[in-house]
């Protein structure tokens, strides 16, 4: 049997699961600025213990990249991920649970070998993208400085 490929793609669209987009971006909506807004108590409490703005900042992204961390560790933060999709994934905690997940997953393979070279996998395109976009951005403010 010969299929075009109008038909071939209706057969395998039959098959595939049916997307739930509205429902999708409204969990990751909900679950993405309930992170946000932890981050904002932080933020406010850290400031309302007489520590200045950048102190502030620094221990709230510290404090969140602790908890995601922690919920990694104990195999919760994948269940929040699953309903939350983009909403866990975009912020800070994001990050922090892809570098906690590669440690655990490799830890039998040695600290060096093993935990360090898969935590540098992940952080290394993260760390070369910062460091190029930044070096783009310092150019680029350096050439509008000298109009």
């Amino acid at each position: 049997m010969r299929m075009n490929t109008k038909d071939y793609e209706k057969y395998a669209n039959s098959f595939a699961p049916k997307s739930k987009i509205f429902s999708n971006c409204i969990k990751a909506f909900l679950i993405g600025g309930a992170i946000c807004v932890l981050g904002e108590v932080l933020l406010t409490w850290y400031g309302n213990l007489g520590l200045d703005k950048e102190q502030s900042a620094t221990l709230e992204c510290i404090t969140l990249i602790f908890l995601a961390s922690l919920l990694t560790a104990l195999h919760w933060f994948d269940n929040i991920a699953k309903h939350a999709g983009a909403g866990t994934v975009v912020p800070i905690t994001g990050f922090s649970n892809a570098v906690t997940s590669a440690a655990m997953e490799f830890r039998s393979e040695g600290m060096v070998l093993g935990v360090g070279a898969k935590i540098f996998t992940i952080a290394g395109p993260v760390i070369t993208y910062g460091v190029i976009a930044s070096m783009v951005a310092g150019i680029y403010y350096f050439i509008l400085s000298m109009f």
